[in-house]
């Protein structure tokens, strides 16, 4: 993957940007925030690694910045700080929209596996974004057609893709529209006496 690393210690820099090549990553690396949104510009990545306090704009604010790009693609970001990953700080990261968070010095092995899960969540959410630029769907039953031209209900064909399972309710709209007039045909069956069976009398 191509990585952008954003830290403002010149030697802390070094040793990340070897550290994640090293992993077989692409590296491109920013000295603080602002530098890093307009790397970002130039060079669009998926997964940032930033240092929590620099100057000019620090990792929670680059957080903000980049979860603020309207239509741009999902940029996984990672965090990492010499603080105490106490819960106040956690929370406060989490917020911020960022989506792991790792304390200094930097652990090869913890950040490889962080990288791994990046990974996957990324695959997930290209395949998700592709899914609903284009889904060819039936206008009546609502069947999504797959790529073999076979028809299939669209909860199937997004959990073969996604690994995403579903769960069925139904909305307000539906409610009101579908579900309260067949309530009211029962209430009102319910509620007519019945009726008395016509008996044909012969001679």
């Amino acid at each position: 993957m191509k990585i952008l690393a954003v830290e403002d210690d010149p030697v802390a820099r070094a040793i990340l940007r070897q550290a994640l090549i090293r992993l077989g990553h692409e590296v491109v690396d920013a000295r603080d925030g602002v530098e890093a949104m307009k790397m970002l510009e130039k060079e669009p990545v998926r997964v940032i690694v930033s240092d929590w306090m620099m100057p000019e704009m620090d990792g929670l604010d680059l957080c903000r910045a980049v979860r603020g790009r309207v239509q741009a693609d999902y940029v996984y970001f990672i965090l990492l700080t010499g603080l105490q990953a106490d819960v106040n700080n956690q929370r406060e990261a989490i917020e911020a929209g960022v989506d792991d968070f790792l304390t200094k010095p930097l652990d090869l092995q913890e950040i490889w596996m962080r990288l791994r899960v990046a990974e996957r969540i990324l695959r997930f959410a290209t395949e998700v974004r592709q899914l609903e630029a284009f889904l060819p769907i039936c206008g009546y039953c609502k069947k999504v057609r797959d790529d073999q031209n076979y028809w299939q209900q669209i909860e199937s064909y997004i959990n073969e893709r996604t690994g995403t399972d579903f769960s069925h309710s139904v909305c307000p709209d539906c409610y009101q529209r579908v579900v309260m007039p067949e309530l009211e045909k029962l209430r009102a069956a319910a509620d007519k006496p019945p009726t008395k069976p016509h008996v044909e009398r012969t001679n």
